[in-house]
């Protein structure tokens, strides 16, 4: 595969261009010869990621730790790293947590998603994409599941849009992804997205772990959730909607950071676990925890069958992101196939 090397200047406007560094395991995203995100799949995450995310001002809006921590940010959660996409329960595993912070004799209990490969690597003049291939498996090597996702990389103006298109393929036995609230498509954001905090917390995992996430300087934080169902702030944990924004600013620039629902998606409307310290996620299947009890979806994958998870992220800075604004991409991304 040919590696593009389209950068600088003289790249022609809205060039999305994609470059490879196999030997750093990572995909560069450029748009106009800059960088806007990358695929990383190194061995030492468990799981491959995009990271960083940056605004079209060059803002970072993905948390650096712990690839690369910076002053004044929060060190809990290891395992969320930039965009990605696992689950919390998969036959019995939780991919979710695993990260290089759990020790050696509690490895067993976790899953890691490996890269097996990229399969297309395609430019274009305002997008390109990427689609890559990965396995879901056990602490002993087995593979539950055969990942393969496809990721569009847009431009529009002050908008830059990433689509993950995933499917999952249960391999010589059903996988079950039983209903867990640690899912599915998660984003870690920049301190400065996150909602001001007034008092440290504590947060347990399904696996009844907890962490400790302190009260910070609010300095500059200014993150404000809202959803398509109306809900705003720390409300919108644990509710359904097509969309949720959040919007806020960094040195200056207006940003809003969206994620959309598919309608194919199981599950659909997605539940959301965003929570004010800087976790963006939507979970399909974790209704359980989220609508606490309400409803309960324990999802099953049969052996050679497969099952497919759209999700759009959207990241725009012209700083007048409405409702009808974030309905308009819902209608738009409901019509990919």
């Amino acid at each position: 595969m040919k590696t593009t090397t389209t950068t600088g200047p003289s790249a022609k406007a809205n060039a999305v261009t994609l470059v490879r560094k196999d030997a750093e395991k990572k995909v560069e995203v450029h748009v106009n010869g800059e960088l806007f995100t990358a695929y990383l799949y190194p061995t030492t995450i468990d799981k491959p990621v995009l990271y960083p995310i940056k605004s079209v001002n060059g803002n970072d809006i993905s948390r650096g730790y712990p690839l690369a921590p910076r002053a004044g940010e929060r060190v809990d959660h290891p395992h969320h790293i930039g965009v990605w996409f696992n689950y919390g329960d998969v036959n019995g595993l939780d991919f979710w947590n695993n990260s290089d912070a759990i020790p050696a004799d509690k490895k067993s209990a976790y899953g890691s998603i490996i890269h097996t490969g990229i399969l297309k690597a395609k430019d274009g003049k305002d997008k390109a994409e990427l689609e890559v291939a990965m396995d879901w498996v056990t602490s002993t090597g087995e593979v539950l599941l055969k990942e393969k996702t496809t990721f569009v990389f847009s431009v529009d103006g002050n908008k830059r849009i990433i689509d993950r298109i995933t499917t999952l393929t249960a391999q010589s036995k059903e996988v079950a992804m039983t209903d867990n609230k640690e899912g599915m498509l998660g984003i870690r954001v920049a301190r400065e997205l996150e909602h001001p905090s007034n008092k440290p917390e504590i947060f347990t995992d399904a696996s009844g772990i907890a962490t400790a996430v302190p009260s910070l300087n609010n300095e500059g934080v200014t993150g404000m959730y809202r959803s398509s169902a109306g809900k705003e702030g720390d409300d919108v944990w644990g509710t359904r909607g097509t969309w949720v924004n959040l919007s806020g600013e960094i040195k200056g620039e207006k940003i809003d950071l969206a994620i959309v629902d598919h309608p194919s998606n199981p599950g659909y409307p997605t539940y959301w676990h965003a929570r004010g310290y800087g976790l963006f996620a939507a979970n399909t299947l974790g209704q359980k925890a989220l609508s606490d009890g309400k409803d309960e979806l324990n999802f099953k994958i049969a052996p050679g069958k497969s099952a497919t998870f759209r999700y759009r992220i959207v990241v725009n800075s012209d700083g007048d992101v409405t409702d009808q604004t974030m309905n308009k991409e819902f209608e738009s991304f409901s019509k990919v196939k």
